[in-house]
């Protein structure tokens, strides 16, 4: 399929969701994106590596922003091609990643296309596999292969975030927490130990525990610690020598990895069961402070209909902080329908994101 950066952005959002591009199959997108870098932008060096785009200009401009978009969805689910529609006086388009992420790859395109004098360097970084483990992701070949690609002094990732700013995110972390029993015929458990009520004190903890609130630049962040899967049990007439639960901590970003882990031990301390950390993703401090994130924030403040907030759940801007580079989620579509079958962004949003940022890039009051 053929893309026309210079269409409205409303239009190529709808082009880009016609094209199905499912985590591990974005060949077809890629190629169109690619494409149309190279035929209907000037001043970019454009490279492409495996099924990532990428695309930057050499002025030699005092600043560099990165627009960074990942071009694969979760699986469709009889939402593609996409549809347009009115919804309460309100038009909308319907679609598999109408609003996670087309819309904001959408407008990342036609500025690319259209912005003819930034007064920022842009790098534009369009990848792959966004939404499968993290080792499959673009950007972490792309953080080892050619990390020079990443460098900037603003990110924006086009993650949905209804046309406001949604700064830093918050880290993730998970621990499986073990208990031991001794297995005996459920007729006669009082020769066993059962290993399930054991966790009875982790359960009493969880649901005892007070999340904490702190502000960051002016964002608040609140940390949540849950289960979120249990497991154990042999036979129904058996009792349990094994059990354990998951528990996932969301953690705001001024806690470190290792401050986090160190806080979840803190929780279940005294209790006679095995700690083992099985996945762990860095927060991402809000970073507004810093020249460059000030005039987006600026221009978001001015246009009225959008704001600054903290981001909850975990993106690909953690990934920038981590290279000292301020990351923020700006993008069109509300959050909240990602991945669902009746997923669809309000066109008002795409117009109204591609407005604000072009008022950024140019430097516009």
């Amino acid at each position: 399929m053929t893309l026309d950066l210079h269409a409205d952005p409303i239009a190529l959002t709808a082009a880009l969701v016609d094209i199905p591009s499912v985590s591990r199959d974005e060949a077809a997108i890629t190629a169109a994106v690619e494409t149309a870098l190279r035929t209907q932008t000037s001043g970019f060096e454009v490279l492409r590596r495996g099924n990532v785009v990428l695309a930057r200009t050499n002025r030699g401009l005092p600043t560099r922003v990165v627009l960074a978009g990942h071009l694969d969805t979760v699986p469709i689910a009889d939402n593609v091609p996409g549809r347009f529609t009115t919804e309460n006086g309100a038009e909308v388009l319907y679609g598999c990643g109408s609003v996670d992420m087309k819309s904001g790859d959408a407008v990342f395109l036609h500025l690319a296309a259209t912005v003819a004098d930034p007064v920022h360097d842009l790098t534009l970084i369009f990848y792959d596999c966004e939404e499968i483990s993290a080792e499959f992701n673009g950007l972490t070949a792309i953080e080892r292969e050619v990390p020079e690609w990443l460098d900037g002094d603003l990110a924006i990732l086009g993650e949905p975030s209804g046309g406001w700013i949604e700064a830093g995110c918050q880290g993730t972390l998970r621990v499986r927490l073990s208990t031991a029993g001794v297995r005996a015929h459920s007729a006669r458990s009082w020769l066993g130990d059962n290993a399930v009520h054991r966790l009875a004190p982790v359960l009493t903890r969880l649901s005892e525990y007070r999340a904490r609130e702190v502000d960051i630049d002016g964002c608040r962040y609140r940390e949540g610690l849950s289960a979120v899967r249990i497991a154990g049990g042999v036979a129904g007439n058996v009792v349990p020598d094994e059990a354990e639960v998951e528990v996932n901590f969301r953690f705001a970003p001024d806690r470190s990895v290792e401050q986090a882990i160190d806080h979840v031990r803190e929780v279940f301390a005294g209790l006679e069961l095995e700690f083992e950390v099985t996945d762990t993703a860095a927060g991402a401090l809000p970073g507004l402070t810093a020249p460059a994130a000030r005039g987006l924030v600026d221009t978001v403040r001015a246009h009225g209909s959008a704001g600054i907030r903290a981001k909850y759940g975990w993106t690909d801007v953690s990934r920038f902080a981590a290279r000292g580079i301020p990351a923020v989620n700006f993008g069109p579509g509300d959050p909240n329908l990602a991945h669902k079958r009746d997923e669809h962004v309000p066109l008002a949003q795409i117009t109204a994101v591609t407005e604000m940022l072009r008022r950024y890039l140019t430097g516009s009051p």
